[in-house]
């Protein structure tokens, strides 16, 4: 167990601030229309920045969403990232048309890990042309990088001109961690905005996540997230008396020979053992 610095939680947020950047989630493949009404009447009620479906989805939601301020996001290549680049494009211009203003994407991993990082940019690229200057999000699945390759992902992000880099689909092996996002921040700056997403289920792991950088939350959990906000506001004390286990903190504490490539499991094993080595 280790005791958090204050200064993780150092930027104090509001219900309102922290509705505003939510992208309320439900991505489910046996997601029912009445579920996704739940989903927009809840972003209503709530004042949720966004909601974010699939793309088949679309043109449902604006039909609920079209009189509020409320932005629909549609993901692309969605969950897995592996189809052409042309099929990117086409599902993103579809999704524009039927009402989305923003796409979330999902990268090429397996051409990445190959390093085919031309096709990798021409792939976003695509996605950000088809999109007609709406926000593009890259979904890295950062469960499936180490570091070093989570730092040039958002790299070739930014050069294909995307807006944001977002940490995964909630489908794949890892959600959002603090050292993910943490690490994105310090590789794009301000350039571009990050999105967490996976796993985000209360007040404390959302305000984390905030402080380490991100500049969206994408979460199914979003009224607990508000709520528990709320319950931390009124005591006053803003999680000083928070603990977080390591596993829960660093990504490595997610790692899954069963899910990850042999290579990038060894590889969150061994930033395990240089963390307690310097501890």
């Amino acid at each position: 167990m280790k005791t958090l610095e204050l200064s993780v939680y150092n930027r104090k947020i509001t219900i309102e601030e922290m509705a505003k950047i939510i992208d309320h989630t439900n991505l489910r493949p046996y997601a029912k229309k009445e579920e996704i009404k739940k989903l927009c009447d809840e972003a209503i009620e709530y004042n949720f920045g966004a909601v974010c479906v699939n793309s088949s989805y679309v043109s449902y939601a604006y039909n609920i969403l079209k009189n509020t301020e409320i932005k629909i996001a549609a993901v692309v290549g969605f969950p897995l990232g592996a189809c052409t680049s042309e099929t990117k494009a086409f599902e993103t211009k579809k999704a524009i048309e039927l009402g989305a203003e923003e796409i979330d994407m999902v990268l090429n991993v397996g051409f990445f890990r190959d390093g085919e990082y031309d096709f990798i940019k021409n792939d976003i690229q695509q996605v950000v042309s088809a999109a007609g200057g709406a926000k593009v999000k890259v979904i890295l699945e950062t469960g499936f990088l180490t570091d070093e390759q989570i730092v040039k992902a958002c790299d070739i992000s930014k050069q294909a001109g995307a807006h944001y880099v977002k940490t995964s689909t909630g489908f794949g092996p890892m959600g959002a961690y603090y050292d993910h996002v943490s690490l994105m921040k310090q590789t794009v700056g301000n350039e571009l905005g990050i999105k967490a997403a996976g796993e985000i289920r209360d007040a404390q792991k959302a305000v984390l996540l905030v402080n380490a950088g991100a500049t969206r939350i994408g979460a199914s959990a979003s009224i607990n997230i508000i709520k528990t906000l709320k319950d931390e506001l009124e005591k006053g004390t803003w999680f000083e008396d928070k603990n977080i286990p390591d596993n829960e903190l660093y990504s490595w504490g997610a790692a899954d020979p069963k899910k990850q490539p042999k290579e990038v499991y060894d590889y969150y094993i061994q930033k395990k053992e240089k963390h307690f080595d310097t501890k």
